[in-house]
């Protein structure tokens, strides 16, 4: 998630004090990582730097005096562009789950307890994400089914690599 682009879409959305955004950012994307404030107003500051928001407004706040930020065209633009790219497919080509599988048959230790732990850890969080599911909103439903497929597809490779230890414990301990 790229934090700055996505304050800056917010922005697109409305003019918005900091306060506002981190709201926002939490409810629809920091689920389980919410952004602290301090990261909000120092993107703010970069953004407002490279042109790309400006402060419309300053009034005075229970703290700090509280600013409402505007998008630019600049941001406008970037916001508009960075939505319209695909996103890069990811490969995974090289895993932390394959490097440990890897390292563990070429150390003589256990890869198949190994894989074993993480099944059950990914059966885990799956249920975890389930629950989530059937009780959360919308939101929460879209972004556990996300969760989901990919721990699926994790399972899937944890149990083909399962049956193919062997073969690879003769590749790598060549």
């Amino acid at each position: 998630m790229t934090v700055p682009l996505t304050l800056l879409g917010l922005l697109e959305r409305e003019p918005s004090h900091g306060y506002d955004l981190k709201r926002d950012y939490d409810t629809f994307f920091g689920r389980g990582k919410p952004l602290s404030f301090g990261q909000v107003y120092s993107t703010l500051g970069r953004l407002a730097r490279d042109g790309k928001v400006v402060i419309s407004e300053v009034g005075p706040g229970v703290g700090p005096d509280r600013k409402r930020y505007i998008i630019t065209d600049l941001g406008a633009t970037e916001v508009d562009t960075w939505l319209t790219e695909p996103v890069e497919p990811e490969p995974h080509l090289q895993t932390l789950l394959f490097a440990k599988v890897t390292l563990a048959l070429m150390l003589g230790r256990p890869a198949e307890e190994y894989l074993d732990t993480q099944r059950a850890a990914h059966l885990r969080r799956m249920r975890e994400l389930t629950e989530i599911k059937r009780t959360g909103e919308l939101v929460d439903a879209l972004l556990a089914d996300h969760g989901l497929f990919h721990l699926e597809a994790d399972l899937r490779w944890i149990e083909l690599t399962a049956a193919r230890l062997d073969a690879l414990a003769k590749e790598v301990r060549r």
